[in-house]
C-alpha cells in the first residue's frame, strides 16, 4: 500500500476520533440529567438515579467517553432508550433505504448536471447559459423542504401524477420497485445537487476549453463531439469527483429533510424521531455515520482523482 493511502487513512482516523469526542461531549453537556430526560418529569428521583447508574451517566464524562470508544471498538453502538433495541440493528434496518435514496438522487443529479455544465461552457454567455445559471442560483438558494412542498403541490395536488407520500415499503430497493412513489423524494433530493454540480462543471469545462490539448484536437480536424467526449469530459470531471465526495454528507442531511417531508422510513426520519425523544445512543450513532461519510467521501475522492490524474504520485 502506498504511503499516500496510509497517510490519508491515518488522517481520517484522527478526524473521526475528534468528531466522536466533540459530538459525545456536546450531546451530554446539553442535558446534565439524561435519566430525567428519558424517563420524564414524573419519574421518581430514585428511578432517575438508578437509570443514570445503570447507563454510566453518574461517572465523569471522560470515563464515559472512553467506555463509549471501547464499545465502538467492539462494534457496539449502544442500545436505544426509546426503541429498546440495539442501535446497530436499528440503523441497519433503515440504512439501505436511505442509501438507495441518496444514490438515486446523486445519479440523477450527475446525469443532468454534467451534460448541462458542458453545454453551458460550450455556449458560454448564450441564452441557454444565462438561463441555466439563473435557474441554478434560484434552486440553490431555495430550501429543500420548500422545493419538496412545491413539487407536492404541483405534481401531487394540481397534477396528480405522483403520490404525496413516499413508499412505505421496507425494501432497500424500493426506489427501483416503486419508482412512481419515490419520484418526488428523489427529484427533491437531486435538484439542489444539480444546481451545484452544473455550475462547478461549467467552470471546470471553461478552464479546460482554454487548454492547448483542446486546440490541438480541434486543429487535427476531430469532430466537435469527439473533442468534448473523449478529451474534454474526462479532465473537466476530475474536480467534480472531489466535489461529489465532499457533498456525500450533504446528501445525508438532505435525506433528513426529504424523509421527514415525504414520511419515508429511513435514517433521516429515525434521527428526527430520536431527536424529539433525546435518544442519545441513536443521535450519537447517526452523527458518527455522518462523520464517517464525510471522511470516507473525501478519502475516496482523493484516491479517485489521484488514480485518474497521472500527474499525482500516489507513492509520495
Amino acid at each position: 500500500m502506498s504511503w499516500y493511502v496510509v497517510r490519508r487513512l491515518a488522517i481520517s482516523f484522527v478526524v473521526l476520533l475528534g468528531i466522536s469526542a466533540l459530538v459525545f461531549f456536546l450531546l451530554h453537556v446539553v442535558s446534565d440529567d439524561p435519566g430525567r430526560v428519558v424517563l420524564g418529569q414524573r419519574a421518581s428521583p430514585q428511578a432517575v438515579a438508578d437509570f443514570n447508574r445503570e447507563h454510566g451517566f453518574d461517572r465523569p464524562l471522560v470515563v464515559q467517553y472512553l467506555s463509549y470508544l471501547g464499545q465502538l471498538a467492539h462494534g457496539d453502538l449502544g442500545r436505544s432508550y426509546k426503541l429498546n433495541e440495539n442501535v446497530g440493528a436499528v440503523l441497519q434496518q433503515n440504512a439501505g433505504r436511505s442509501a438507495m435514496l441518496s444514490l438515486a438522487g446523486l445519479v440523477l443529479a450527475l446525469l443532468i448536471a454534467v451534460p448541462l455544465g458542458i453545454l453551458q461552457a460550450v455556449r458560454r454567455n448564450s441564452l441557454v447559459d444565462r438561463a441555466a445559471t439563473a435557474a441554478s442560483y434560484v434552486l440553490y438558494a431555495t430550501p429543500s423542504f420548500l422545493l419538496g412542498l412545491i413539487l407536492i403541490a404541483v405534481f401531487s395536488q394540481s397534477l396528480p401524477f405522483f403520490p404525496a407520500e413516499a413508499s412505505q415499503s421496507h425494501s432497500s430497493w424500493v426506489v427501483l420497485t416503486d419508482p412512481r412513489a419515490m419520484a418526488l423524494p428523489v427529484i427533491t433530493l437531486a435538484i439542489t445537487s444539480v444546481a451545484i454540480f452544473s455550475q462547478y462543471q461549467r467552470s471546470s469545462a471553461l478552464d479546460q476549453l482554454g487548454q492547448d490539448y483542446i486546440r490541438v484536437a480541434r486543429a487535427k480536424g476531430l469532430p466537435e463531439r469527439s473533442v468534448l467526449t473523449r478529451h474534454l469530459l474526462r479532465n473537466a470531471c476530475l474536480p467534480l469527483i472531489t466535489l461529489v465526495g465532499t457533498l456525500i454528507p450533504s446528501l445525508l442531511a438532505g435525506n433528513l429533510i426529504v424523509e421527514s417531508l415525504f414520511n419515508y422510513p429511513g435514517l433521516g426520519l429515525l434521527f428526527l424521531n430520536s431527536l424529539q425523544h433525546e435518544d442519545y445512543p441513536v443521535l450519537l450513532a447517526y452523527t458518527l455515520i455522518g462523520g464517517v461519510l464525510t471522511v470516507a467521501g473525501n478519502f475516496v475522492a482523493d484516491i479517485a482523482v489521484a488514480a485518474a490524474d497521472s500527474r499525482i504520485e500516489l507513492n509520495k
